[in-house]
């Protein structure tokens, strides 16, 4: 799942902080795994799966990923003062709706 622009714990953070609410034990199993293949803590799980982390530069890409379309312009400006890139960004904003549009099915 990782990108040209983002890590595979971001892109991972991201997928956990879209589905942290879903009741679905074999997919936290799944997250869980790929989490501690990457070296990910259980805080740091925890944190993922509640939109947060310990990183600056994960955390604006996880608000980006959560943001209502009346605040991403404004998420995005923050994510980019934290160093992330516009294509960065565009691909944050890629996965958070790929991830959207497989929870809706």
């Amino acid at each position: 799942m990782s990108t040209p622009w983002l890590d595979a714990l971001t892109c991972l953070s991201i997928e956990m902080a879209l589905t942290g609410d879903r009741d679905d034990p074999v997919l936290h199993q799944r997250q869980n795994s790929q989490a501690a293949r990457l070296g990910m803590s259980g805080a740091e799980i925890d944190a993922a799966r509640a939109g947060r982390s310990f990183d600056l530069r994960r955390s604006r890409a996880l608000a980006l990923a959560l943001a209502s379309t009346d605040e991403r312009d404004e998420v995005r400006e923050r994510a980019r003062q934290a160093g992330l890139c516009e294509q960065a960004c565009r691909e944050v904003e890629r996965l958070a709706g790929q991830v959207r549009a497989i929870d809706k099915q």
